[in-house]
């Protein structure tokens, strides 16, 4: 043999040894890197990659407009057709600009039909006298009418979709007692003595008002399970994920009704395993919100003595220079953190506005307070994007972060475009993002131990999972027993599988 074919056959072998020496989790890091300039090739990676949990997700929000017109027509509803907000019926017949038509017209009325969708989301949204943030938080209203009667129907359509672009875990934030507590509250007397207006909630029908919740959406969650006829052989995608909920409180309201809110959200979280835990909700940077916010994280003082073991996510940081007064953006994190006892942080985009905010992202990192990332609703309500946005310093001070959709209904997006906007924005590679994945069921509140015995630098399993290096064999003895006795490990094996799959393709 001549000495340029050795040669060649030398360095093919040697090429093939590397490749056979790299792991799976290389290979597929190699091949991210080979097509991060190819959007097209880069979403599908994404949209196939498993993305772990979406801890941030209002389940209204997260409903597309031409599935709720759907269920509006199902319920006879009518619309006004100046606003695009659901009216009561008896509804006006279908002839062009009669006020109040049953939506079904829009079913033969493209521009009804278009005008609706845009108005329910950020479709087409361009700047103008509306601001985004004020189209985004207006759209609620226009829709309320009809989820409230279909969480049902809800649930099972954001599982699916979640399923099929492989997110296995939604936390959704949501106000399951159809405004009973609100009601309460505003029946009660506000008392500065916290003990007390606990006590004369309790005595008045909350704990009532806690069992009745917790049945609807016991009940709720049954037919969406039923509708996506989960356990048969025609079972939907979104049977396989697994669904927790957080109560939300709407905390832009009187302080009694706030109060009676959050009291149901810890009641709730302590006594339904559905719920784990509770979360404060509506426009930060709305008066009430802001007025009221240091008194509310007193509520949420007090009530976390009380109740420590219920897990609690705060809003914090939504906001921008201009939105509110200066002083306003330089406490909300920190006093939600310090105060509030938040374990996650939702948006936290005015990090930077904080008094101190390198020694309070120092903190966060200290604690273990992760961040709800949220960039498409970011750029769209806070107009922050880009180099703007805190996410990269976020990392650079190790503060846990984790990719979540917020709103994905109204803001048109999902989880796939979330990470492609990431990717595409910050250049972060491959291994980022399976820790952002990794991190989302680190910092979820499910119950029991972690499967990680740390997640600093690397991800190190526990001791009685040490031995079982690839996730696509059975779990030995030792690891199984384990795993029984701990639902969150069980979930994030479940994700180790699914990258153990994902990667093999590769």
């Amino acid at each position: 043999m001549q000495t340029s074919a050795r040669y060649a056959l030398l360095i093919l072998l040697l090429v093939s040894a590397l490749a056979t020496a790299q792991t799976a989790e290389q290979r597929t890091a190699r091949y991210y890197e080979s097509i991060r300039h190819q959007p097209n090739l880069l979403l599908a990676f994404l949209h196939e990659m498993p993305k772990g949990g979406d801890l941030h997700n209002h389940l209204s929000g997260a409903l597309y407009a031409e599935d709720m017109i759907d269920w509006s027509v199902s319920d006879n509803l009518c619309v006004d057709r100046t606003t695009s907000r659901l009216i009561a019926p008896p509804c006006d017949t279908c002839e062009h600009y009669t006020p109040k038509p049953a939506i079904r017209c829009a079913y033969d009325d493209h521009i009804l039909y278009n005008q609706i969708i845009d108005a329910w989301s950020m479709r087409n949204w361009r700047p103008g006298d509306e601001s985004g943030h004020d189209h985004f938080f207006a759209t609620f209203d226009k829709f309320s009418l009809v989820t409230h009667s279909h969480r049902s129907d809800a649930i099972a359509s954001v599982a699916n979709r979640a399923a099929k672009e492989g997110v296995q875990y939604i936390e959704f934030m949501e106000t399951a007692d159809g405004g009973a507590a609100m009601k309460l509250g505003v029946k009660t007397e506000w008392n500065e003595d916290l003990a007390k207006m606990r006590d004369a909630l309790l005595s008045t029908g909350l704990k009532e008002i806690t069992t009745a919740a917790s049945q609807a959406l016991a009940d709720d969650d049954a037919r969406a399970h039923s509708g996506m006829k989960c356990g048969t052989p025609d079972a939907q995608p979104g049977c396989k994920v697994t669904i927790r909920y957080l109560y939300q409180v709407l905390r832009g309201l009187p302080p009694e009704v706030v109060f009676a809110q959050v009291l149901l959200g810890f009641e709730l979280a302590s006594t339904d395993p559905r719920f784990v835990g509770l979360n404060l909700v509506m426009p930060e940077d709305w008066y009430v919100p802001i007025h009221d916010f240091n008194r509310h994280m007193a509520m949420l003082d007090y009530l976390h003595g009380v109740y420590p073991k219920v897990h609690i996510t705060l809003h914090a940081g939504e906001l921008a220079q201009g939105l509110v007064k200066p002083e306003d953006l330089t406490y909300h994190i920190r006093n939600s953190v310090e105060r509030g006892h938040a374990e996650r942080i939702g948006h936290g985009a005015a990090i930077m506005m904080e008094k101190d905010p390198i020694g309070l992202m120092k903190e966060m990192a200290a604690r273990n307070v992760m961040v709800e990332i949220n960039l498409t609703s970011n750029d769209q309500i806070l107009g922050i994007s880009g180099e703007d946005h805190p996410l990269p310093i976020y990392m650079e001070y190790r503060v846990p972060v984790a990719i979540s959709t917020d709103d994905e209904g109204v803001a048109r997006s999902d989880m796939t475009h979330e990470y492609l906007r990431a990717a595409e924005t910050y250049h972060l590679p491959y291994t980022v993002l399976k820790r952002m994945a990794r991190t989302s069921m680190e910092h979820s509140f499910l119950p029991g131990q972690s499967l990680w015995a740390t997640t600093t630098g690397s991800f190190r399993d526990v001791r009685a999972c040490a031995s079982d290096g690839t996730r696509s064999a059975k779990p030995s003895a030792a690891c199984m027993k384990f795993l029984d006795g701990n639902e969150r490990a069980r979930e994030q094996w479940k994700l180790e599988t699914g990258f153990a799959e994902f990667e093999k393709k590769f």
